[in-house]
This record gives C-alpha cells, structure tokens and sequence, in this order.
C-alpha cells in the first residue's frame, strides 16, 4: 500500500509541483468561466483576454516569490561558509 502511495504521490508531482499554483489557476479558470456564463454578453475575446492575463498574472507572480525564497535560502547557505 505504501508502494502506491508513493508511486501516485509521483504522478500528481509530475503534473503539481506547487500547490498554491495550482490552486490559484483553477480557481482563476472557474471564476472566469462562471463569469462568462453569468455574463453572456461579454465578448469572446474580452473573455479569453481576461483568462490569459490572469494566468500570466498568477505565473508571474509564483515565479517572483519562487526566487525570492531561491535567493533566501542562498543568502543562508553562503553566510554559513
């Protein structure tokens, strides 16, 4: 049983390596999606510029507090020497 507990926790990091991540660009896709069918009419293109830019947002943002906690970490280890 621990086998596939590991081996499932493999396959989901392949696909999921941050959570938050993750989590935010679900979230971001569904409240778009929810917007676009409450709203109906709201363009197409307005619709799919509002999904993209929020995706690049999230990026952007994840990848900013990534290096951030990158460069920490370093800091630490070189003031360690």
């Amino acid at each position: 049983m621990g086998t596939l507990r590991a081996i499932s926790r493999e396959i989901i990091g392949l696909f999921v390596d941050d959570g938050s991540l993750a989590l935010a660009l679900v979230l971001w896709c569904a409240g778009t999606g929810a917007a676009v069918m409450l709203l109906p009419g709201l363009p197409v293109a307005f619709s799919a510029a509002l999904l993209l830019a929020g995706c690049c947002g999230i990026l952007l943002v994840n990848v900013l507090r990534a290096a951030r906690t990158r460069r920490a970490a370093v800091g630490r280890s070189a003031s360690r020497c």
